[in-house]
């Protein structure tokens, strides 16, 4: 995963029906742009703009603590459905 960049704080405003405008150089940053689906939320009073890929990435990161590379998931839980399925 790659590493954050702390870029600097920029005012913006937020204009009629509540939206906020993102500075470019923060698009770019984020790799986000008109169209984007984005993830909001508020982590300890701040809101917190994330790229859908970002989100996905970070938590693959977090899932890799757990799960080895060569371990596939979906396949260990499909053979865990058919070892079910054989004892009905």
């Amino acid at each position: 995963m790659c590493e954050a960049v702390q870029m600097e704080a920029q005012r913006v405003k937020i204009v009629d029906g509540g939206k906020l405008v993102i500075p470019a150089s923060m698009r770019r940053e984020l790799g986000i742009s008109t169209g984007d689906t984005v993830l909001v939320d508020v982590d300890d009073g701040e809101l917190r703009v994330r790229s859908v890929s970002r989100a996905v990435e970070r938590a693959r990161a977090i899932l890799r603590k757990y799960v080895p590379e060569d371990v596939g998931l979906a396949d260990e839980l499909i053979a865990d459905r058919r070892r079910e399925a054989e004892r009905e």
